[in-house]
């Protein structure tokens, strides 16, 4: 997948996973920080197909690519929401 493609499936996975993880009091993110946290998230879950099923995935334009890439920008998300409310509590 090209350049353009990355920034693309990357711009629609965060605004998704920024949909999942957030909530009524969540801010929505930015259009960059979205397209970072997706190209980031389908770098994770890349990342933890491999780990988990020993095989690595060539990403392209379909579901479980971006599937896979939508759950790693959810854990992403979940992991810096975590560390940003326990920042907020001390």
């Amino acid at each position: 997948m090209g350049l353009i493609g990355w920034i693309v499936l990357g711009a629609i996975v965060g605004w998704a996973a920024n949909l999942v993880v957030g909530g009524r009091d969540r801010r929505p993110q930015g259009c960059i920080v979205s397209i970072l946290v997706g190209i980031a998230g389908a770098f994770l879950g890349g990342w933890l197909y491999q780990l988990v099923t020993g095989h690595p995935r060539d990403f392209g334009w379909n579901f479980t690519s971006f599937g896979i890439a939508l759950v790693g920008a959810v854990i992403l998300l979940a992991v810096l929401s975590l560390f940003r409310n326990a920042g907020r509590r001390r």
